[in-house]
């Protein structure tokens, strides 16, 4: 058995041009067909959150995958970050920039109580703007950003230099 990392960059399908010509697009869907890699992911994840989690809230969409897997292992709530208009109910919503325009997404209000301890997760991190906008949102109800958990982490567009003002506990599985 070689090592995770190699396991998880193997199982990631790179997709050229998309969305955009110039941009090699890391699909991490591949990894789903694989049952073990899946648990092997989540158990890595597991075994290196070293601080509090008492919930998990995940971006839309593919934070969803090993978001909702992890909470179920670490026996906390799993909390959804949708693009606004999404969610039925009473939700707070947070705006920000994009490369090209703006972007809102939204927490059902009350989710979170104040002084929770929560990771969010993602199955990428790039700039870090979707991540931060979910920091703020996970602040707006008075809860604390324990730490980050991303599948890949696109290092050299610094996405980490930007979370780090929330947690300095950042966990990822691979990084190019």
């Amino acid at each position: 058995m070689y090592l995770l990392e190699e396991r998880v960059k193997n199982a990631i399908r790179n997709v050229p041009d998309f969305p955009k010509p110039g941009i090699m697009f890391k699909d991490v869907t591949p990894i789903l067909m694989d049952v073990r890699l899946c648990k092997d992911i989540v158990q890595h994840f597991e075994d290196d959150i070293n601080f509090e989690v008492d919930a998990i809230v995940a971006v839309e969409s593919r934070g969803f995958f090993f978001g909702m897997l992890l909470a179920d292992r670490l026996n906390v709530p799993f909390i959804p970050i949708r693009k606004a208009g999404k969610l039925p109910g009473e939700c707070i919503q947070y705006t920000y920039n994009l490369e090209y325009g703006t972007a809102t997404i939204e927490l059902h209000k009350g989710f979170l109580k104040p002084g929770m301890k929560v990771l969010i997760h993602d199955d990428l991190l790039a700039t870090g703007g979707t991540v931060s906008a979910a920091a703020e949102l996970v602040r707006m109800e008075g809860a604390e950003v324990s730490g980050f958990s991303f599948l890949v982490n696109l290092s050299f567009l610094n996405g980490v230099t930007i979370i780090e003002k929330y947690s300095t506990n950042i966990l990822s599985t691979v990084t190019y």
